[in-house]
């Protein structure tokens, strides 16, 4: 008969334990001073043993019917933990370490961090960890779930019964944590959840996993991100010493499963390994300096693109393990190319087995949906005041740059983030404080990010999706800013892609919306995106979104790619536009790469290539990005024939670059425009060129300036303007 209470044992055998270690495993017996009570909970088992080094098994009594056993050893225990065999009710028999002679792991110091917040590494204690304890392998689980009443780890290796393997609680922490001997990696496992005062169980995937399985199966998998070998140290500590805002920046932006796919196999996805082989290839060869990769954050539905994460911490499994995509990381930094990662901290879904009513509370958002759900996106907001969902994004960020050699994340829906009216009607919303509409603690939340992320991952870049006219979104918090390195430059893509939208006869009337971007473009660190949300939901593709007939629409993408890689900002291009993909993006389908056998779409790739390298080698296009030192109007007043021109100049002012945009398709001949200094002027692009599929009008490959002032400036050359075509031109002695 066992010496516990019959209440204590209906606690554990009706799965309601949140204190396992009182019961289960070694205790000191009240009756005999040197005995050890052993305490198993099993129910599969038929017989259990107890086995200790020197002595003869010992035989452990059934004292429940449900799977207690209980047996008296004489003590005290030895330092190496003891085993226990057990024959189950198929007749197998097995010898396997008991977790409950293990001791809790975790520190007071780290439930100090995590109680306030600044356990920034906590990704290497949450979660699912191999450790070996006291000589025996094993895992160690952390969750975090401060309303349960019991929480439990569940898997194939204890047939999913949450009564076998409760966790300890660890007190006001919210913490559970518990050490399993003899699992491994590729242990599937899931958290069941009691919550208190409910009477229901919750199943749950680990917010903190490393790896989950392929959807649609939901468990979290036991999964080692130390071991990687990595071969990219060049690259890294020459990022540690790089600034981003005076090298070139050209990105990109990928969606991994719908770059390529293989037709002649069910049309499935390229693997990390074959993207590999594939992808950093052609974008080294095409000149881009970075891969963005829309979000690999694991997430139940293809269709959300990876923005409806549910594993902060886990590399989907669609195209492969983890190790692959490692291992494709390390391969783009090897080849020149960084790496950065869109990442969606704005919110999250409502999947039942995600971070959605976790421990049976809104303990991630809001439990008010005018601060906890969004309108747009019918998903949960991130409740950024509490400082554990707050660390919690924070150590999600800093792992991917971590353990991922990840060069930088590319925030998604920051304006989301920042104002607590955003999507919402009259109404829909509570004010901050001080009655203003500004989320002030996701403003925290962002500046903290930041600092950490440039503190500790030096040359690391932070970009983002900010489509307001928040001030200092990418000015340095010591100054007020949010800290970002690059902000997107919506207003820039908007207006630019809506001019070109306009057929050439009514351009003069729209003028401004070239130029007015310059009136704010020094005012943050821009990048200049032309992204996926532009080629989806009936908007078209680039080239699709251009006037006129078909040479005319390559003509206008081939000047709006010239006119962009001219203006101050860093680039972005999402995949398909640098070849002119007809067809709206689809996520279920591969690129149309056959069109690069037509003249067109190949000198259109040709274009961006040489733009991209163009780019790269010429300082006055990206040193001076975000100052007005690098930029000079030459004319932005000849609006009747849809003319622009302008200088981009390097820090020195010694190399500059001219830029000449004729947005008709009229020939501008004799079209005189000023420069600074007499000489010879070399054509260094044309986006006309016959090589690009263009008419080949142009200055010959170059010209001589003329002693006649013009725009205010000494000298002046005679150009040739091409039909809707961009000239980049620079003094030989220049060059």
């Amino acid at each position: 008969m066992s010496s516990l209470s019959r209440e204590r044992i209906e606690q554990l055998v009706q799965g309601r334990l949140w204190d396992p270690h009182a019961l289960l495993g070694p205790h000191q017996s009240t009756d005999a001073p040197r005995a050890v009570v052993i305490r198993r909970f099993d129910p599969d088992a038929e017989r259990v043993s107890v086995l200790l080094d020197g002595v003869d098994p010992v035989s452990m009594q059934r004292v429940h019917k449900s799977g207690l056993f209980e047996c008296v050893v004489q003590g005290p225990l030895p330092a190496k933990p003891y085993r226990l065999r057990v024959i189950d009710r198929r007749g197998t028999t097995y010898d396997l370490h008991d977790a409950y002679a293990f001791a809790p792991l975790l520190t007071d110091y780290q439930l100090h961090l995590f109680s306030e917040g600044t356990f920034y590494r906590a990704y290497e204690t949450m979660g699912a960890h191999l450790r070996e304890v006291r000589g025996v392998s094993g895992v160690h689980f952390v969750v975090w779930a401060p309303n349960a009443a019991r929480v439990s780890v569940v898997g194939d290796f204890n047939q999913w019964d949450g009564r076998r393997h409760p966790m300890m609680n660890r007190g006001s922490t919210g913490l559970w944590e518990l050490f399993i001997p003899n699992l491994g990696a590729g242990t599937l496992y899931k958290y069941e959840v009691r919550p208190r005062g409910q009477d229901t169980i919750l199943l749950k995937a680990d917010p903190y996993a490393f790896g989950s399985e392929l959807r649609p199966k939901t468990a979290s998998v036991v999964t080692d991100v130390s071991t990687y070998p990595w071969n990219d140290q060049a690259w890294m500590a020459a990022r540690a010493k790089w600034d981003p805002l005076r090298t070139p920046l050209s990105v990109y932006e990928v969606h991994l499963g719908s770059w390529m796919r293989i037709p002649e196999e069910n049309n499935r996805w390229l693997t990390y390994r074959e993207l590999a082989d594939r992808l950093i290839p052609y974008a080294k060869e095409m000149g881009f300096t970075h891969l963005e990769l829309l979000p690999l954050t694991e997430h139940p539905f293809d269709g959300s693109w990876g923005y409806q994460a549910t594993g902060y911490f886990a590399a989907t499994r669609r195209y492969g393990p983890t190790e692959d995509f490692m291992a494709f990381i390390d391969r783009a930094h090897q080849n020149g190319i960084g790496i950065l990662m869109d990442w969606a901290p704005a919110h999250f879904p409502d999947d039942p087995h995600g971070l959605s009513q976790f421990d049976g509370t809104h303990l991630y958002d809001h439990a008010d949906p005018r601060l906890g759900y969004h309108p747009d996106w019918h998903s949960r907001i991130f409740n950024y005041g509490r400082v554990e969902v707050r660390n919690f994004l924070m150590n999600s960020a800093l792992f991917w740059m971590d353990r991922y050699h990840i060069d930088g994340l590319r925030v998604d829906a920051v304006a989301s983030m920042l104002y607590l009216d955003y999507g919402r009607k009259p109404g829909e919303w509570i004010p901050n404080q001080f009655g203003g509409h500004e989320n002030l603690d996701a403003v925290l939340f962002l500046k903290d990010l930041n600092v950490l992320v440039h503190r500790d991952f030096p040359g690391a870049i932070m970009v983002a999706e900010e489509s307001t006219s928040w001030a200092g979104v990418s000015r340095p918090t010591y100054s007020g800013g949010l800290g970002f390195t690059f902000k997107w430059n919506m207003g820039w893509m908007h207006d630019t892609l809506d001019y070109f939208h306009h057929e050439p006869v009514h351009r003069m009337y729209h003028q401004g919306q070239l130029t007015f971007g310059l009136l704010y473009s020094f005012n943050e660190n821009f990048l200049l995106p032309l992204s996926h949300d532009e080629v989806v939901h009936g908007k078209g593709a680039l080239l699709d979104k251009m006037p006129g007939d078909n040479w005319q629409r390559f003509a206008n993408l081939r000047a709006m790619y010239g006119f962009m890689y001219a203006h101050p900002g860093k680039k972005m291009l999402f995949m398909g536009g640098e070849f002119g993909q007809w067809r709206e993006w689809n996520h279920d389908r591969s690129l149309d790469w056959h069109l690069r056998e037509f003249p067109s779409h190949a000198g259109l790739q040709l274009l961006v290539r040489d733009l991209n390298w163009l780019y790269r080698d010429q300082p006055a296009l990206h040193e001076i990005d975000h100052d007005w030192a690098g930029f000079q109007w030459i004319d932005f007043h000849d609006a009747t024939h849809s003319v622009i021109a302008f200088l981009r100049k390097t820090k020195d002012s010694n190399r500059q670059l001219l830029c000449v945009c004729n947005f008709t398709p009229v020939p501008r001949r004799e079209y005189r425009i000023g420069v600074p200094r007499p000489g010879y002027y070399r054509e260094l692009l044309n986006t006309d060129s016959s090589v690009y599929g263009g008419s080949n009008l142009g200055n010959a490959g170059g010209l001589h300036s003329q002693d006649v002032p013009s725009h205010g400036l000494p000298a002046s050359l005679s150009l040739t303007l091409p039909p809707l075509s961009v000239l980049y031109l620079i003094r030989h002695s220049d060059w």
